[in-house]
């Protein structure tokens, strides 16, 4: 049996019917519509009356490229309840409102949402949204519990601005919370990257001079946390080892370990390298460090300052000398000349199985960017050249290959 199956979209194949009422935060369902599509998703709507007092059932039509459902009879046609929580994986009401918890609660059935509510087969996730006073009162929190005591799934709301100004509790969760919500629900089954362990380093590091100033780069963490997350939503167990940047989109479940420096960014993958099956060096590691550190901030003085420079410990190359013939070992190489030559140079120096290049002279690419552009090259000669992507969508690509370089 292969150690890796392939990889596709995270929701591929799954059918998700979204229900929206009347919610002022019936705007936000657009937003997540467009996440479960590109994730693969086939989705069909539905609409309260209520809701298309929010939004326009054409938007979510020419989102979901099919016609939104809102009654169930029109002219000539009957909706079949019935059969729409049939075919649905997943009936997901984002948001709902407190007047439909209620009626969910107490199987009332005045609309085509609820009929198909309560003719589902298919799981049911409940996204509440509301002002905080109606949201804390006795009888929504009893209609919550009836409804999970169903068989219900619920997302907690949030805490922020609501609708009538105030701040407080009942703010829907955002769109792509919910989808994720979704993802992990569907993940929840062993994923093919069950039982492997995999260890991701992303983010600059900081080579402090004093306790004030430091050499650093303009990484912001974006691919090896999109990379984390990617490798998670398959199953696999992830430490994420991470420069001193935001972790604010990685999944919970993910073990985090924050690092300063290089020597600290070392240290922490010699800990958890001998026990991974996968490892992807993503981080933008400073290749120097200051010869010595001052305890006091350096007063500017009429000369010149002169900084000696050591070199910081080659982690890429450190763990391809300690890589077992079972572990696969990734490095990245971000070039700005030479490309090609150097990312093979690089990939035979370090006993990598890959190297990812990207270029700064790609526009699309480079730190602080949303997107990438990257080539594979891996040690047994083959080449993978991507277009420029989003980030969590190059994510997919680097494991898509990893996936098939280790069954081939």
């Amino acid at each position: 049996m292969p150690l890796f199956v392939f990889l596709g979209m995270m929701l591929k194949g799954k059918k998700i019917l979204v229900g929206i009422t009347g919610s002022i935060a019936a705007y936000k369902a657009a937003t997540l519509v467009r996440f479960l599509i590109k994730e693969g998703a086939e989705v069909k709507v539905i609409m309260t009356p209520a809701a298309k007092d929010f939004i326009t059932p054409l938007t979510l039509s020419t989102l979901s490229k099919y016609p939104v459902l809102t009654d169930i009879f029109k002219e000539d046609e009957w909706a079949n309840h019935v059969m729409l929580g049939r075919w649905a994986d997943v009936l997901v009401v984002a948001p709902l409102s407190c007047n439909t918890l209620a009626k969910m609660a107490s199987g009332l059935c005045d609309n085509l949402l609820l009929s198909v509510y309560l003719s589902a087969t298919c799981p049911v996730i409940l996204a509440p949204a509301m002002d905080e006073d109606m949201w804390k009162h006795p009888a929504t929190q009893h209609n919550i519990k009836q409804v999970q005591q169903f068989g219900n799934r619920v997302i907690p709301v949030e805490s922020g601005e609501l609708a009538s100004g105030l701040i407080g509790e009942g703010r829907m969760a955002e769109p792509e919370h919910i989808g994720n919500y979704i993802i992990d629900f569907f993940s929840k089954q062993p994923g093919p990257l069950a039982g492997k362990k995999a260890l991701v380093t992303a983010g600059p590091t900081y080579e402090h001079i004093d306790p004030v100033r430091f050499i650093g780069n303009h990484s912001s963490g974006k691919m090896g946390i999109a990379i984390a997350n990617a490798l998670y939503k398959q199953g696999a167990e992830v430490t994420l080892v991470l420069g001193p940047v935001p972790d604010n989109s990685l999944l919970k479940g993910i073990e985090v370990v924050h690092v300063q420096s290089a020597r600290e960014m070392y240290e922490a993958c010699q800990k958890v390298f001998p026990q991974t099956n996968i490892t992807i060096m993503a981080a933008a590691v400073a290749d120097y460090t200051p010869a010595t550190f001052v305890n006091e901030k350096i007063k500017k003085s009429e000369g010149n300052w002169l900084l000696e420079l050591t070199k910081t410990q080659d982690i890429l190359k450190d763990l391809g000398g300690k890589k077992r013939d079972e572990q696969l070992l990734i490095g990245f190489a971000l070039e700005t000349n030479n490309e090609k030559a150097n990312a093979l140079t690089k990939l035979k120096s370090k006993n990598a199985d890959m190297i990812v290049l990207n270029s700064l002279n790609d526009k699309e690419a480079g730190f602080g960017k949303d997107t990438n552009k990257v080539t594979i090259f891996d040690k047994r000669g083959g080449v993978a050249a991507f277009e420029a992507k989003p980030k969590d969508a190059v994510a997919n690509d680097i494991v898509n290959y990893l996936i098939e370089y280790a069954n081939a």
